[in-house]
């Protein structure tokens, strides 16, 4: 109960509504975006699910949630310890690494599964590279990313033994870009890939608070092959495709409903909705090709109905919207502004809908000013 607190208490303090909070002891959330995580990615490889529903097509994903349940889906920025104080070796078992043993809040043990399907971020050897590492909740500490040697087998779980013993890349108080209690809000660095390794292999993070001794792990599975951070197995796609399209999708990916849904969503958004009333958005990239993407933005209803909706926000790097569903557009210039439709513009409290789009230029992993407002 104290976690859902504190989230509350992060959303509704990012969407300006005030609230007087006690003093607990706080605690951090957070996990690598960049590359992404095992639970990073299997939340956004699920979101295409239907009636709010995460419900991953990744294999690997699948399984995972076969194992621990769909709460790690809600939950991907809680793979922590309380008690960590930074301990590595000793403390985890081996086998049990990506999931930060079994003493953390949740039951992550699913993303521990050796298996070689897990969602991939393709890579350079010796490149130089930006890590980010999301902040929904933002506290001081040390950032150290580990490298598997090449002795390492994806078909086995993860050892200690299994790491490099020092880690490539480590970083005190990095940038905080965004957030908290967003899910593209970061901590973001950049670092130098280690050089000489090829083909699959995992980067181990840890993240050890200075002022706690809450401690992150996380596991994310990466591919030398000369990429440049292109990523596979999230949404049944492949970044960038074989042949990249020369015009946008005529139809959307998704058929949107012609009728508003008759009930709202059974399961929880990954957001925790603010409370009282009026809405917020959430922005998240669903696939992208050379020279274009699709995105995707979730409108959220607080603790009251939304009868309409306006969610609007500028994108960072001159991209345009090429089609729109499920909304109304309205463009000047890099500000996109979207009003809901007639069938979708009623929002049940504590319920969201969603509208989706392609959009031409370099894939925004977020947007700027990105706001929700009702009428």
């Amino acid at each position: 109960m104290k976690k859902r607190f504190l989230y509350a208490a992060a959303v509704l303090l990012a969407t300006g509504v005030g609230v007087t909070v006690l003093q607990p002891a706080a605690e951090a959330h957070g996990a690598m975006m960049v590359p992404g995580s095992r639970t990073y990615f299997c939340w956004k490889d699920g979101l295409s699910g239907t009636n709010g529903a995460i419900i991953p097509k990744n294999p690997a994903c699948a399984a995972a949630v076969a194992q621990s349940g769909t709460t790690p889906l809600y939950n991907w920025f809680a793979v922590l310890r309380s008690d960590g104080g930074g301990r590595m070796a000793g403390f985890i078992p081996d086998g049990q690494l990506c999931s930060g043993g079994t003493g953390g809040p949740y039951d992550f043990t699913g993303y521990n599964l050796a298996r070689n399907d897990w969602p991939q971020t393709h890579l350079t050897a010796g490149a130089s590279m930006r890590f980010d590492y999301n902040n929904w909740a933002k506290h001081p500490g040390t950032f150290s990313l580990y490298i598997t040697k090449d002795s390492w087998s994806p078909t086995r779980p993860l050892a200690w033994s299994d790491l490099e013993p020092t880690p490539f890349s480590q970083v005190v108080n990095p940038e905080s870009v965004g957030g908290p209690g967003t899910n593209d809000g970061r901590y973001s660095w950049t670092g130098r890939l280690p050089s000489g390794k090829s083909g699959k292999h995992l980067i181990y993070s840890v993240w050890s608070r200075s002022d706690s001794q809450e401690t992150f792990y996380g596991c994310s599975d990466v591919t030398f092959d000369g990429g440049n951070g292109e990523v596979t197995g999230v949404g049944d796609s492949t970044i960038p495709p074989t042949t990249p399209p020369t015009t946008p999708p005529t139809t959307p990916p998704t058929t949107p409903p012609t009728t508003p849904p008759t009930t709202p969503p059974t399961t929880p958004p990954t957001t925790p909705p603010p409370a009282g009333s009026g809405c917020s958005a959430m922005y998240n990239v669903v696939g992208s090709w050379g020279g274009g993407f699709q995105g995707e933005v979730m409108v959220h209803a607080a603790a009251t109905p939304v009868a309409k909706w306006k969610v609007s926000w500028t994108f960072p790097g001159g991209q345009t919207i090429s089609q729109l569903w499920s909304g109304k557009l309205t463009a000047s210039g890099s500000m996109a502004t979207v009003t809901n439709e007639s069938w979708n513009g009623s929002i049940a409290a504590n319920s969201y809908t969603t509208f989706g789009f392609t959009g031409t230029g370099s894939t925004p992993t977020t947007v700027q000013n990105l706001t929700c407002t009702t009428a």
